[in-house]
């Protein structure tokens, strides 16, 4: 099976995923992209340098998801290759740094990789709100997000609403997590193993959950 964990930043992807791999089995996947070129040139000129550093991060991804398409384990994975084209993507062409012609053309090029990808057996997308959201970035106190616009969050909760809701095509387990902290309270976290369970073999998991 192949398994993608959803949600905005500060959502607990992260987490989640190194928590589910621990529990089922399965193998973590993280996102591979690390390095791009083009990231010193976006920085300062970020209109004219969009389309480069994104279709290199598409690059980097599909690569990704053809290994994935290949393993016969379970993989569970931090953020998939669909929430960087209709959320992230999306919403700079949406910001206005990503222009009309460079957004059809990298949208039709994700078009024609998609017929070669594995789409998720099930993607389960932490649903948070914006105020939940920037408690969680505040107490994980990561320099590069200190700077991060109240804007920008809002614009990428609107995306994640759109894409889950209307644009994606597979099936989704809903996660309502602002009143979760699936980290530290072990009921939380066995409430979307409960969840999970039911998607994937139509049972719960009490009785698992004991023995483990």
């Amino acid at each position: 099976m192949y398994i993608a964990i959803a949600g905005n930043i500060g959502a607990g992807k992260t987490t989640l995923t190194k928590m589910l791999a621990k529990y089922y089995g399965w193998e973590p996947r993280f996102e591979s992209v690390s390095f791009n070129p083009y990231l010193e040139d976006y920085y300062t000129d970020i209109k004219r340098w969009s389309f480069c550093v994104e279709t290199y991060f598409l690059k980097e991804r599909f690569k990704d998801m053809l290994r994935i398409k290949e393993v016969e384990h379970t993989i569970v994975q931090d953020r998939s290759i669909f929430e960087g084209v209709y959320v992230f993507v999306t919403n700079n062409y949406l910001r206005g740094d990503l222009s009309e012609r460079d957004y059809q053309t990298y949208m039709e090029l994700f078009d024609h990789m998609k017929r070669l990808m594995r789409m998720p057996d099930l993607m389960i997308y932490l649903r948070k709100s914006v105020p939940s959201l920037i408690a969680q970035i505040q107490k994980r106190g990561r320099d590069y997000e200190k700077t991060m616009q109240l804007d920008y969050l809002r614009d990428l909760n609107e995306r994640y609403e759109d894409f889950i809701f209307k644009q994606y095509e597979g099936r989704v387990l809903v996660i309502e997590s602002d009143e979760m902290d699936f980290e530290s309270n072990p009921e939380d976290f066995r409430l979307i193993i409960n969840k999970i369970d039911a998607e994937l073999f139509g049972l719960f998991s009490e009785l698992n959950w004991e023995k483990k």
